[in-house]
């Protein structure tokens, strides 16, 4: 299991013409190799009249499931590039399809390669990437006299606040990074004195987006 991973949150599309060939760059997160196959089927369906539609996809914590496709372009001119550029971006869980309306002109073996490169590049800069972090929600009581100084520590490490009750005491739910769980109680028993109480809820992988906090399974 990844302690932290790179993926795409929310897939768009990218578009570059070279030489009057167009070139559309579709981005799609994917959780399964199957997930991925259905993608490039849709992708098909939907530019069914298109000269060519290259695929690259890597799926999986340890990249299990990478292909790629150049779909009739000269081998190697525009799969490879294309999942270059995914590994290049280290980029996990993610599929994209370019689609060619070829233009008249032929663009040569380099050409292609850097043609379908960029549109790559260009579907990933119009779609969402985060950092999907693995964590831990931790709940954390106290009275109200070591408030401040949990709210300080999670300030001070960027650690969000999921929730807070508070009744006769004090109970923050944090969602701390998985490498950070023992630094972090460390740094609250000795703030408080040993007065909070710690017990670890649920893993969770957490990424931080437009400043929200976004929460996932895996």
């Amino acid at each position: 299991m990844l302690d932290s991973y790179k993926t795409v949150y929310e897939g768009k599309e990218g578009e570059i013409v070279e030489k009057k060939s167009r070139f559309i760059a579709t981005v799609r997160s994917v959780e399964s190799e199957e997930d991925a196959l259905s993608f490039i089927e849709e992708m098909r369906k939907k530019y069914w009249d298109a000269r060519h539609n290259c695929f690259a996809y890597t799926v999986g914590d340890n990249r299990e499931f990478t292909r790629c496709s150049d779909d009739g372009e000269p081998s190697g001119t525009a799969g490879r590039p294309m999942l270059d550029v995914l590994l290049g971006e280290n980029l996990y869980n993610t599929a994209v399809v370019v689609t060619r309306y070829f233009g008249g002109v032929l663009l040569g073996t380099g050409g292609l390669v850097r043609a379908y490169s960029a549109a790559t590049q260009e579907g990933l800069r119009a779609s969402t990437v985060i950092e999907k972090i693995r964590g831990i929600s931790l709940a954390v009581t106290t009275d109200y006299t070591g408030i401040g100084k949990l709210q300080y520590i999670a300030g001070e490490r960027g650690i969000p606040i999921l929730d807070s009750e508070y009744t006769d005491k004090v109970v923050l739910h944090l969602l701390v990074p998985f490498d950070q769980i023992e630094s972090v109680q460390k740094e609250i028993t000795e703030g408080t004195n040993g007065r909070a109480k710690m017990e670890k809820e649920k893993e969770v992988y957490f990424a931080k987006a437009e400043g929200e906090v976004l929460l996932f399974d895996h």
